[in-house]
C-alpha cells in the first residue's frame, strides 16, 4: 500500500468519525471520497445519505452534490426535477456550482421549464464569482444573441476570461475568436491548452471540426484532439 493510499484512509476514518458526531463539513466531504473511492470503497448510495445529511444542515457544496445525484443517477434513481429543486437550494445558499447547475437546467428545460432569459441571470451570477464555465456560458449567450444583443467583442472578452481560468470549453471559444481575427499562433496556444483537460467526448467533437479547418495549422492539431478522444 502506497503512502497516498494510507492518507487517504485515514483521512476517511477521520471524517467518517466527525460526519458520525453531525458535521457537515466532514458529512459532505466524506460523501465526495464515498462517491470517488477514495480511502474507501466507492459506494454511491452512501455518499448520497451523507450529502443528505449535510444538505439538510444547509451546507450550500452537499446540497449542489444531491442535485448531481439525482441528476445523474448516482445511488439513486435518475429525477431531474428533484436534481433542479436541490440545484436551486445550493444557488439560493450563493454557491456558484449551484448557481451553474441550475442555469444548465433552466437552459436546457430539465426538471424546470425551459427559461433562458433566468439561465442567463444566473450564469452572470456565478461568473460574478469566478465561476469559469459560467464565464464561458456568459459568452456564448452574447456570441449567440440568445437574451440578450449579440455582442461578438463581450462575447470575446468572457470567452477569454474564461480560457485565462482554465475551462477547456472556453479556450476552444476564444481560440475560435483568434483564428477569426488571424492570431493563428494564439489561436494554436489556446487550443493545445484546451487539449490538456477536456473529455473524450469534446476532444471528438473537436477533432472534427478542425479536421475542416481551413487554415492548415490549426488543422494539424486534430491528430491531439483525436488521441486524447480514446
Amino acid at each position: 500500500m502506497s503512502d497516498a493510499d494510507r492518507d487517504a484512509i485515514e483521512l476517511a476514518n477521520a471524517l467518517r468519525t466527525l460526519a458520525e458526531s453531525g458535521d457537515a463539513d466532514a458529512q459532505a466531504a466524506l460523501g465526495q471520497l464515498l462517491l470517488d473511492g477514495r480511502g474507501v470503497a466507492r459506494d454511491a448510495e452512501l455518499a448520497l445519505h451523507w450529502f443528505r445529511m449535510a444538505a439538510h444542515a444547509q451546507h450550500a457544496m452537499a446540497m449542489n452534490m444531491v442535485g448531481r445525484c439525482h441528476e445523474l443517477g448516482w445511488g439513486t434513481h435518475i429525477d431531474h426535477e428533484l436534481a433542479a429543486v436541490w440545484y436551486r437550494c445550493a444557488a439560493d445558499n450563493g454557491l456558484d456550482w449551484g448557481m451553474y447547475n441550475l442555469a444548465h437546467a433552466l437552459a436546457g428545460g430539465r426538471g424546470v421549464p425551459l427559461d433562458r432569459a433566468a439561465a442567463f441571470q444566473w450564469y452572470r451570477r456565478a461568473a460574478s464569482l469566478g465561476h469559469v464555465k459560467a464565464m464561458t456560458m456568459v459568452g456564448r449567450f452574447h456570441d449567440e444573441g440568445w437574451e440578450v444583443q449579440r455582442d461578438p467583442a463581450l462575447a470575446a472578452e468572457w470567452y477569454r476570461r474564461a480560457a485565462e481560468g482554465g475551462d477547456f470549453r472556453g479556450q476552444a471559444s476564444y481560440a475560435a475568436i483568434l483564428a477569426e481575427h488571424g492570431d493563428v499562433d494564439a489561436a494554436e496556444h489556446w487550443l493545445r491548452q484546451a487539449a490538456t483537460n477536456a473529455t473524450a467526448d469534446f476532444s471528438r467533437r473537436l477533432a472534427m471540426q478542425l479536421q475542416q479547418s481551413p487554415i492548415p495549422q490549426l488543422r494539424g492539431l486534430a491528430e491531439l484532439f483525436e488521441s486524447r478522444a480514446q
